[in-house]
C-alpha cells in the first residue's frame, strides 16, 4: 500500500486526516491548487469532491469555467481509482475526456463517483490478465448545491501494470 493509499484509508475515518489529505493533494498536484478542490468524503470506492464558486474558477459570464468542471470530473474519478487500485502496481493515465454541459454553475458544485469491487475486478483487473492495457470510460455527473445537474463527464482512463509499461 502506498503512502497516498494509506492516507486515503485514514481520511475515510477521520476528519483530521481528511484535512491532511486535502493539504497534501493541493501541494502534490500544484496544477489543481488554484481550483481549491476539496475532498469532502472518501469511502471505499466512493469519492465526493467540491469545487467552490470563487473568482479563480469563473468564466467571463460569472459561471464556473468549463475547464474547471472537466478537471473536477477527471480528479474525482482518478482519486476513486487510486483509492481502489495500487498505484505502485498499476499506472493510470487519462486517455481523453468528453463533457456535456447542462446548466450554468452559479454556486459550489460537487462531483461524486462510485466504483464497486465487482466492477473493478470484472472490467479492469481480470482483463489485465489477458491484455497489456485496459481502457475504460467512466461517466460522472456534477451537481450544484441546489441539486441542479451541471454537467456530465465521460472520462476515459488507461490502466496498465507497471511491468508492461514501454511494451
Amino acid at each position: 500500500m502506498s503512502r497516498l493509499q494509506n492516507l486515503i484509508g485514514k481520511a475515510q475515518a477521520s476528519t483530521f486526516y481528511l484535512w491532511i489529505l486535502n493539504r497534501v493533494l493541493s501541494r502534490a498536484i500544484p496544477f489543481n491548487a488554484s481550483h481549491h478542490f476539496q475532498v469532502i468524503e472518501i469511502n471505499p470506492g466512493e469519492t465526493r469532491i467540491r469545487l467552490p464558486y470563487r473568482r479563480s474558477n469563473l468564466n467571463h459570464v460569472k459561471g464556473i469555467h468549463a475547464c474547471a468542471l472537466a478537471t473536477l470530473c477527471e480528479y474525482t474519478v482518478g482519486m476513486t481509482l487510486i483509492s481502489k487500485i495500487s498505484e505502485s502496481e498499476f499506472r493510470i493515465i487519462l486517455k481523453n475526456i468528453r463533457m456535456e454541459y447542462h446548466y450554468q454553475a452559479k454556486m459550489d458544485v460537487v462531483a461524486k463517483f462510485t466504483l464497486t469491487d465487482e466492477f473493478l475486478k470484472e472490467k479492469i483487473i481480470d482483463p489485465l490478465g489477458k491484455a497489456d492495457a485496459v481502457f475504460h470510460e467512466f461517466e460522472i455527473d456534477v451537481f450544484d448545491t441546489a441539486h441542479n445537474r451541471i454537467c456530465t463527464g465521460y472520462v476515459n482512463w488507461q490502466v496498465k501494470k507497471w511491468d508492461r509499461v514501454g511494451k
